[in-house]
């Protein structure tokens, strides 16, 4: 196939979350266009699924169990996607865990939630950059997406664990940005609106999803597909001169 079909072809990709959601749809989507992708998540089975939807697409790649609040396991994850030369060219930070119906003020926030959320979503996309950061570097190349939410750019009242990891993701973007600019190394964040996965359906009635919904002035919430495929063009050539930006992908929920 031409360059312009498949554009990631010798790349390869290692993304976390990868067995359901976003990271699945970015999974399918990379490798569909030549990237060798290495999924990683804590259920072996969705990691399997999104295999087999890679493999049916004509894509290439491999699943890693990984648990990113462990460090070893993340470090480890990365080395097998990185592979027996060492390389690492893309790289999807999309594990995380939803704020749930917590909707408590700070005060009366649970601290074992807010720990979960600082643990996986801040904790875990810092621990899987750190890896991936030092190999990129060591090529002197390489992309990196984080997936972060509106919430990485507003405040939502009654979910301050979330708000507060997501907002960090976006912390640690800008600052890696700073720290590998100059070693050739570009780390963007989608900042996504409300999207249909199970992840976000765990835990939420429906009074709340339709609150949602609500804030969002397309008047509905994104499918997964709609998010991968600016992953994607964060990860492409397309955006070479993007780098450090926090790019809404949210139906317009944060021009409220």
């Amino acid at each position: 196939m031409s360059t312009d079909i498949q554009p990631f072809a010798g790349r390869r990709a290692f993304i976390t979350g990868g067995g359901t959601g976003i990271g699945r749809a970015a999974a399918v989507t990379l490798a569909g266009q030549g990237a060798f992708v290495t999924v990683a998540g804590r259920t072996e089975a969705t990691l399997q699924e999104t295999i087999e939807q890679i493999c049916a697409g004509g894509g290439d790649g491999q699943a890693v169990l990984c648990d990113v609040s462990d460090e070893q396991s993340v470090a480890d994850a990365v080395a097998a996607a990185a592979g027996e030369n060492e390389e690492l060219d893309i790289a999807v930070n999309s594990a995380g865990v939803s704020g749930g119906d917590a909707l408590r003020p700070l005060a009366d926030y649970d601290t074992a939630q807010f720990d979960r959320m600082i643990a996986i979503d801040l904790r875990g996309t810092f621990l899987s950059m750190k890896y991936e950061l030092a190999l990129m570097a060591g090529k002197g190349s390489g992309a990196i997406v984080n997936v972060g939410s509106g919430t990485s750019l507003v405040g939502v009242p009654g979910f301050a664990g979330y708000v507060a990891a997501k907002h960090g993701v976006a912390g640690l973007t800008k600052a890696a940005a700073l720290d590998y600019g100059g070693m050739g190394v570009r780390v963007n964040t989608v900042a996504a609106g409300l999207v249909e996965t199970p992840l976000v359906a765990t835990g939420r009635s429906p009074e709340v999803m339709a609150a949602r919904i609500a804030q969002h002035p397309l008047g509905r919430i994104a499918q997964a597909q709609e998010i991968a495929d600016a992953i994607v063009w964060l990860c492409s050539e397309q955006s070479s001169f993007v780098t450090g930006a926090v790019v809404p992908v949210d139906g317009g929920y944060t021009v409220h």
